[in-house]
C-alpha cells in the first residue's frame, strides 16, 4: 500500500473537497471522513477510524447508524461523503472485496426452504472456490451444524439460523469478518462456542467487527471499542482507557480494609476525594482524579496501619463507560 491519494476523495458530497491523508499501512479497514445520509435524514456523520487484525465492537442505541456502517464496510451501500477502504482499495463498486470479506447482517437473510448445508454451498459458488462441497462441509462444521445439515433452515430455531448465516460468511475463509448482531438467538452454549471461534480467527491474524446489544459479550470478547452515538464516533479505542480519560466523570470505588470507619476518615481529607460514604458495611469513595486517588488511598492506609482487602472501580466496566458516552 502506498501513500498516495485515495482517487475521488472529497468529491462525493457537498462543501469543498477536503485534502487526502495518507492511508495507514497496517489497515484492514479505513474510514476518513465518512458520512452516509437519506435525504435530510444522516445516518453516519463525518466518522474515521482504523481497523487492524484482532476483535472490534460496534456499539451505540438503536439507529445509531451501526448497520449503515457495517453495510459500508461490506461495500453495499456508497458513502455520501469522504471513503472506505480495504486494504487500500475503495469498497464501492469493487466486487473483488467481497472475497476478502464475510459479512452476517442482523436480518434474516436465508431461504427457508434451503437445507443448512445447501446455503453454505451456495455461498461458495457464488465465491467460485474450486472445492464448493468440501469448503461448505468445513464451515458447517465450524459452526457445529453437521447435525442439522440437511434440514430445511425454516424448520430451524433462530439461534440455529444464526450459525447457518455465518457459515455462510466464513465459507471462503475471509480475513475480514463483519457481524451485525451476531449472537441474537443462541443459548448460553452456543454463545460460548461461537465467541471462542471468533478468539481463534482474530489469534490468526483476521479482522473482526461486530455489533452487539449485549454490552458483557463485547466486554468479554473485544479488544477494542467504537461508540457510534447519533452518527457520530463518540469514542474509540480500549474501553478501560476511554474511561480514564473521561474526567468530567466521577470515579466510584469500593474498598473493604481492615477499619473501614478509620479509612473514611483520613480519606475525607485527601484532595483528590471529594465523597466517602459507609452504608452496611460498605466503603464507597467517589473521585475526580484516578491516578491521584490509587496513589493516595496507599498512602492512608499506610498511615492508619490498616490493610486494604479490596479496592474496587464500581464504574469501570463497558456499561458505565456506554451509559456516560450515550448521555454527553
Amino acid at each position: 500500500m502506498t501513500d498516495s491519494a485515495i482517487p475521488g476523495w472529497g468529491t462525493t458530497g457537498a462543501g469543498p473537497a477536503r485534502p487526502a491523508r495518507p492511508l495507514d499501512p497496517t489497515a484492514a479497514v479505513e474510514l476518513q471522513d465518512v458520512s452516509r445520509w437519506y435525504g435530510n435524514v444522516v445516518a453516519v456523520n463525518d466518522i474515521s477510524f482504523v481497523l487492524t487484525p484482532g476483535i472490534t465492537g460496534l456499539l451505540g442505541p438503536n439507529g445509531a447508524g451501526k448497520s449503515t456502517l457495517l453495510h459500508m464496510i461490506a461495500g453495499l451501500l456508497r458513502p455520501s461523503a469522504g471513503q472506505v477502504v480495504i486494504r487500500g482499495a475503495p469498497a464501492w463498486r469493487d466486487p473483488a472485496i467481497y472475497r476478502r470479506i464475510g459479512l452476517v447482517p442482523e436480518r434474516e437473510a436465508v431461504y427457508p426452504f434451503l437445507t443448512g448445508r445447501q446455503f453454505a454451498l451456495l455461498n461458495a459458488r457464488l465465491q467460485a472456490l474450486p472445492e464448493p462441497e468440501i469448503a461448505a462441509d468445513r464451515a458447517i462444521a465450524r459452526v457445529e451444524l453437521t447435525d442439522a445439515a440437511d434440514r430445511p433452515i425454516g424448520t430451524y430455531s433462530k439461534g440455529m439460523r444464526q450459525r447457518a448465516k455465518i457459515a455462510g460468511a466464513l465459507v471462503h475463509d475471509p480475513p475480514i469478518l463483519l457481524l451485525d448482531e451476531p449472537f441474537n438467538g443462541m443459548d448460553p452454549r452456543q454463545r460460548l462456542q461461537m465467541m471462542e471461534m471468533l478468539r481463534e480467527m482474530a489469534a490468526a491474524g483476521r479482522t473482526i467487527l461486530f455489533s452487539s446489544h449485549i454490552l458483557e459479550e463485547v466486554e468479554r470478547l473485544a479488544q477494542n471499542v467504537l461508540v457510534i452515538v447519533a452518527g457520530r464516533l463518540a469514542a474509540s479505542g480500549d474501553f478501560r482507557a476511554i474511561r480514564k480519560l473521561m474526567t468530567d466523570r466521577p470515579h466510584t470505588f469500593t474498598i473493604r480494609s481492615s477499619d473501614d470507619r478509620r479509612l473514611a476518615a483520613g480519606l475525607v481529607g485527601t484532595a483528590a476525594v471529594y465523597g466517602v460514604e459507609l452504608t452496611d458495611g460498605r466503603l464507597s469513595v467517589r473521585t475526580s482524579d484516578f491516578g491521584a486517588f490509587t496513589r493516595a488511598l496507599a498512602g492512608v492506609a499506610r498511615d492508619a496501619r490498616l490493610t486494604l482487602f479490596e479496592v474496587r472501580p464500581t464504574d469501570e466496566d463497558l456499561e458505565s463507560v456506554f451509559g456516560y458516552l450515550v448521555q454527553r
